[in-house]
This record gives structure tokens, C-alpha cells and sequence, in this order.
């Protein structure tokens, strides 16, 4: 049977970082897609072809089904075939993947990594440190606070406030959160001139990957002095069950070691920075859910929630075939590489209606944002817990909230989101 072909602006779109950061007409493409070719392979000059998924309950099957769908055999970040090259070229075993962590484990690898910190991230546990989540909750509230009724919400708290509460957790210090800031954006922010390194446009894979290499190093330097710290003085947190934890009856390799630190360092804060722009930016349009929110008595977990669907701040993980699948009504064939886009996933029609409204009454909102299956995101209830404790805080302390200016998006195919938000608020 004939792969179905994507019609080139729609291949051209999902790959362009741009059109990210110019969310509207990406989403266009995407809903034509989901009617037209929900299942279809995208062709591009500088990329190989790839499976294009964006219906919802598509994303949902192959995220359940882990053992067809592999995480480890190729990158699980869209990349670019040079890219690929020079990643495989530098990295052992020629698996292409420049860092390791849990994203890119497969079984039995991924669920022995994952249960050594999985606990640390269970409800049960987070209740222990919801007061000092609650802390650095009002610290920057008051800080937003007393910024004469301006600020830009997305740099000055969102980016923040998750930061320093995923910081205390991991056991990195205070004095330290900038550099983990300005290093995450510079990783997941590597297409956007604004965030990534070197604050220019990146015109060939070879500058990609040695700005990603660089990257890296930093990360790696860093938590290599975090680690022998805590191999000599154990501490109560993240890092210490990292720097000491034992795989196969040996130590964590020094490749996975710095893979582990560097997913919780990074993705701990910098998505639940964007859902929680992602909130404010809503209410600041619509006066009264503000005021409904506002209500120190409101359940928050509605509008939770769909800021989450409605942000999809990771916007795509790719995957790849182990053996020729059926799925959607096409044949997925043994080493075809797929990408599961959750932008498209998440405004899917078929599985929320008015899905281009935000709607914090969803009787069942199954936003995928957090991934599905065996790789869920490790830290959705923390994320959770935070973007409901800020709301809790902020919310009932402002009579008003406005934007003051237009909000601004990261430039970038896999983690996105607000990077501008310039909002104008009352004390209550």
C-alpha cells in the first residue's frame, strides 16, 4: 500500500521553529492534517521522512504500546539528517543520542532508571514538601507584587517560581538557579535567536550540535561537582539518591548520571513555566474566569488542567518502529520513525469538544501533554501541585489582571511555550 504523502506546507510547518513561536497558522495546518491525513509521512529537504501523528487516540495507541514503539533506536527530538549523523558519529555505541535519560531508555533500561526517584515524585511524598512549595509560592508573589502593576508574568515569576522549587528538591542552591535557567533555555531553546547560546539564527547542523555539545558539557561539569559532593555528605534530596543509587549492582555510568540530573533539572521546571504562563495569559483575556478564580474557595484543578492541554508546552517526541504495525488505518513499517505531535493531539476534535476554546469545565480532559503510557512525565503531580499552590497565593491578591502588550512564543519544534507575557494587574 502507498504511504499517504503530507502536502508540503503541511510537512514544511511541523518542522520550522518559527512556526511554533507563530502558534495560529501552525494550528491550521495541523486541523487539516486531522481531517484530510491524520496519519501521513513528511517529506523535507534536510530531514528524513517521518509518520506524522496527530489524532489524539493515534498518539494514545502508540504510547501504550512501548515494545513496538521505541524510544532508543533514533532520536526522540526531531532532528535533522546531519544532525543525526554527527550525533551518531559522537556518541557511544553510535546510538546518536547526546544525552541518555530516561526519555531515550527503552526497556528493561527505562523502569530501572525511573524507580529510583519514581517515588520521590507520588502524591503521597509531595504532601511532605507542599510547604515549602507554598513558601517559595508567596516569596514570588510578593516579589510580582512589587513591581508597580507591570511585569512581564512569563520572565519575572513563571519562569521562576518552578525553578527554584525544583532546584530545592534536586538539592541544587539558590545561588545556582540562574545558571540552571539560562542553561535550559539554551538547550531546549537552541532554534530561538533569542534563548539559545550563541543569540543567533543556527544555519547549519554542524553549529547545532557543537552549541548543544557545549550545552551539555556545562550540565555535565556541573552536576559532576554536585555528585562527589553527595557521595561524600548525603543529604535529604534528588541528588543524593542520584549520585548514589546502584543499576545492576553497580553505579549509575557517569552518560546516564548526568542524563538523569539533566531531565529533572530541566524538564522539572521549564514546562510547568510555560502551562503556568499559559493560565495567567487566559485569565488576563477573560475578566471573569479571573474573578472566578480569584475566589480563594475555587477548585483550581479545572483550570489547571486545560492551561496544561492548552499550552502542550512538550510539543512532540518522536518514536520509532520495531516491527510493521497497523495503526489508523495505515501500515507502519519496521524502522519507520514517527512523530507524536501533542500540539495536534490536544486540540484534537474528536476528543474534546470546542477544542479551540479554553475551557477549565471539561467534564474529561485527557490533554496528553504529560505524555502517555510507560514514559508519562515523572513530575506531572508536582507539576500540578505548583501551578495550584501559585494560583492559590497569587489569585486572591489581585483585583485585576490584563495584558499589557503582545504575548511572545518560543521559536521551537520540541519545547515551547510563552517566553513573553507582559501583563498589567491591581492589588486587591
Amino acid at each position: 500500500m502507498t504511504k499517504p504523502i503530507l502536502p508540503g506546507e503541511v510537512a514544511a510547518a511541523v518542522v520550522d521553529p518559527v512556526a511554533y513561536g507563530n502558534w495560529d497558522p501552525l494550528h491550521e495546518q495541523l486541523a487539516w492534517a486531522r481531517a484530510n491525513a491524520p496519519l501521513a509521512v513528511a517529506e523535507s529537504p534536510e530531514i528524513d521522512p517521518f509518520w506524522l501523528v496527530t489524532r489524539h487516540a493515534d498518539i494514545m495507541a502508540i504510547s501504550r504500546d512501548p515494545q513496538r514503539f521505541a524510544n532508543g533506536l533514533r532520536p526522540t527530538v526531531l532532528t535533522n539528517r546531519d544532525g543525526e549523523a554527527i550525533a551518531r558519529a559522537a556518541t557511544p555505541n553510535n546510538d546518536g543520542h547526546l544525552i541518555r535519560s530516561l526519555v531515550q531508555m527503552d526497556a528493561p533500561d527505562h523502569m530501572k532508571y525511573r524507580l529510583l526517584t519514581q517515588s520521590w515524585f507520588m502524591p503521597k511524598n509531595l504532601k511532605i514538601v507542599e510547604d515549602r512549595i507554598r513558601h517559595h509560592a508567596r516569596n514570588a508573589v510578593e516579589q510580582m507584587l512589587s513591581m508597580d502593576g507591570t511585569c512581564d508574568f512569563a520572565r519575572d515569576v513563571a519562569a521562576h517560581y518552578p525553578l527554584r522549587v525544583i532546584m530545592d528538591i534536586l538539592g541544587v542552591p539558590p545561588d545556582d538557579e540562574p545558571r540552571m535557567l539560562m542553561l535550559t533555555q539554551q538547550l531546549f531553546g537552541s532554534t530561538d535567536p533569542e534563548l539559545n547560546r550563541s543569540r543567533e539564527a543556527i544555519t547549519s547542523a554542524e553549529q547545532a550540535i557543537a552549541m548543544l555539545n557545549f550545552v551539555i558539557a556545562d550540565f555535565e561539569q556541573y552536576f559532576g561537582a554536585l555528585t562527589a559532593d553527595r557521595r561524600a555528605s548525603p543529604r535529604e534530596d534528588i541528588a543524593t539518591v542520584i549520585a548514589n543509587a546502584m543499576v545492576g549492582g553497580a553505579p549509575i555510568p557517569e552518560r546516564e548520571l548526568a542524563g538523569y540530573y539533566m531531565i529533572i533539572a530541566t524538564a522539572g521546571h521549564d514546562t510547568t513555566s510555560a502551562s503556568t504562563a499559559g493560565a495567567i495569559m487566559e485569565l488576563a483575556k477573560n475578566p471573569d474566569l479571573f474573578a472566578r478564580f480569584r475566589d480563594a474557595e475555587s477548585d483550581k484543578a479545572g483550570l489547571i488542567e486545560e492551561a496544561i492541554r492548552w499550552t502542550t508546552p512538550v510539543q512532540h517526541f518522536m518514536r520509532s518502529a520495531r516491527e510493521d504495525v497497523e495503526i489508523g488505518g495505515q501500515t507502519i513499517r519496521e524502522g519507520d520513525w514517527l512523530m507524536l505531535n501533542y500540539v495536534s493531539g490536544n486540540r484534537d476534535e474528536q476528543a474534546f469538544g470546542d477544542a479551540f476554546v479554553f475551557d477549565p469545565d471539561r467534564e474529561k480532559n485527557q490533554q496528553i501533554a504529560f505524555g502517555f503510557g510507560a514514559h508519562v512525565c515523572l513530575g506531572q503531580h508536582l507539576a500540578r501541585m505548583e501551578m495550584r499552590i501559585l494560583m492559590e497565593e497569587l489569585l486572591p491578591r489581585l483585583a485585576s489582571v490584563e495584558l499589557a502588550g503582545e504575548p511572545k512564543r518560543v521559536e521551537s519544534v520540541f519545547v515551547g511555550g510563552l517566553k513573553r507575557l507582559p501583563i498589567r494587574f491591581t492589588l486587591a
